[in-house]
Formats: C-alpha cells, sequence, structure tokens
C-alpha cells in the first residue's frame, strides 16, 4: 500500500509539474510587472532607470544606443555577449552573477516557470517593440 502511495504522489508531481512546463507568455506579462519601476517594453517604450528591453532575446549586451551601462555589462558588450536565453535566465536569477558591479538592484527572479514565462513574453518583441 505504501509504495502504491508513493507511485501516486510521485505521478501526481509529474503531473503538476508539466501542467507549466511550457512557457507562457501570457504569464510572462505578469511577471513583466516585477520589472515595470525600471524598464518598458513595446513600441512607446523609453529608458527609465534601465534601458527598453525591446528585442533583448538575442540582441547583444548594451544593445540600446544612448544608455549608459554598467562597466560589467559593456565589458560582455566588448566581449561579444548575446541575451540569449540561457544567458537570460541565469541574469534574471541573480543578475548580481553575470554583473557583480551592475547597476540593477534586483534580487533576481528565483522560480525557474516565472523566468521562463518572462522570455517567452520578452521574446515576442523585436527591437522596434512592435510584436513578432
Amino acid at each position: 500500500m505504501r509504495l502504491v502511495s508513493l507511485v501516486l504522489a510521485a505521478a501526481a508531481t509529474i503531473a503538476a509539474t508539466s501542467a507549466f512546463a511550457e512557457p507562457s507568455a501570457k504569464r510572462g506579462e505578469k511577471v513583466f510587472k516585477k520589472c515595470m519601476a525600471c524598464h518598458m517594453i513595446g513600441t512607446k517604450a523609453k529608458p527609465r532607470v534601465g534601458p527598453p528591453l525591446n528585442g533583448i532575446v538575442g540582441a547583444k549586451w548594451a544593445h540600446f544606443e544612448g544608455f549608459k551601462y554598467s562597466k560589467d555589462i559593456q565589458k560582455g558588450a566588448a566581449a561579444g555577449n548575446i541575451w540569449d536565453v540561457e544567458t537570460l535566465n541565469n541574469y534574471l536569477t541573480n543578475p548580481k552573477v553575470l554583473a557583480p558591479k551592475g547597476k540593477m538592484a534586483f534580487a533576481g527572479i528565483k522560480k525557474d516557470d516565472q523566468r521562463a514565462d518572462l522570455i517567452a513574453f520578452l521574446s515576442q518583441f523585436d527591437a522596434d517593440g512592435n510584436k513578432k
């Protein structure tokens, strides 16, 4: 009986996990509210404390012209770093890991599914802020 209970518990856990396995741009839009104090996205996006995030997924570091990036981000740009999904995921987990002296005063997003949803949301926007 105990084995059956363990198997059922494991199956329930797997089912619950797979329900959120597919990133959702719609859920990511809600997660983006955590970013809105410092960042904008869309056709009317302007710099705030941080740069607009239009076209961020796949962009070079420090890609927004005229924004004064931290030295860490500038060094990453000089090294040819790209904001790919893996790099964004790492940065969003804890920005200070990739940019220890960076300006971003944000503790990060600890939940894997929220980061995936946020990246799905961000990836909808091209460099001009239009949805792809």
